[in-house]
């Protein structure tokens, strides 16, 4: 596939790490979001393949009185068992990759240099970096993460801590990263960093004329 200017930057980052609200700073600015969260429930919505196969695999205890999924009732079945987890992944992330192409042809069609920020937590784990021109880490400590996790979240300490252990850990992420955002900074120093990245993700995406396909990630690391 002819892409034509667009730049598709993937954003990731670990549990309560501020990757949401980097996201929201590069909407307001002129990216276009894609939230790979989004595109997950909307894979597994009652009668998909997705669904489906979440159904067998694990039992009509996830689903809700609606005939949806149960989130809250998936995830204390996965987070308790990495092989679960594991399962639940091959299930949802193939189907969300197909998803998050065919969101990215739209776009494309309608804003030919446009950038797109692909917004998911798991982008590393499901290998989603091979599809992206760069790639985004939103890094925060431990004791921060927990504590938004808590108050944010509804977690417990116990729980948040679990989830974020089954994440790849912050270390493994930056050798991915080609910018890194520090998720604990004031929102303003937050903005003007995001500010300087788009500004310069934009000005790529103008300088292009076309691309075949999306490339992997550049691994020459930018703090921001």
């Amino acid at each position: 596939m002819l892409w034509s200017g667009m730049l598709v930057v993937g954003l990731t980052g670990g549990l309560a790490s501020g990757k949401t609200t980097v996201a929201e700073f590069f909407k307001s600015l002129g990216a276009r979001v894609i939230d790979a969260d989004q595109l997950a429930r909307t894979v597994v919505q009652p009668g998909k393949p997705a669904w489906r196969d979440i159904l067998r695999e694990f039992g009509p205890q996830v689903l809700a009185s609606d005939r949806t999924i149960n989130r809250q009732a998936l995830a204390k079945i996965v987070f308790g068992s990495p092989e679960k987890l594991q399962l639940l992944q091959k299930i949802i992330h193939p189907r969300v990759a197909r998803e998050q192409a065919k969101q990215a042809k739209i776009i494309q069609q309608r804003y030919p240099h446009a950038v797109i920020i692909y917004d998911a937590a798991l982008l590393l784990e499901a290998g989603a970096q091979k599809r992206m021109d760069h790639v985004i880490v939103v890094a925060a400590d431990r004791a921060t993460q927990l504590a938004r996790a808590c108050r944010r979240g509804g977690l417990t300490k116990t729980q948040a801590l679990r989830r974020i252990k089954q994440q790849m850990s912050l270390s493994h992420k930056l050798e991915y990263a080609d910018a890194v955002l520090d998720g604990t900074w004031p929102r303003s120093r937050l903005r003007r960093a995001v500010q300087s990245l788009y500004r310069t993700y934009a000005h790529e995406a103008r300088q292009r004329k076309s691309r075949h396909g999306l490339n992997t990630p550049h691994i020459s690391r930018r703090s921001v």
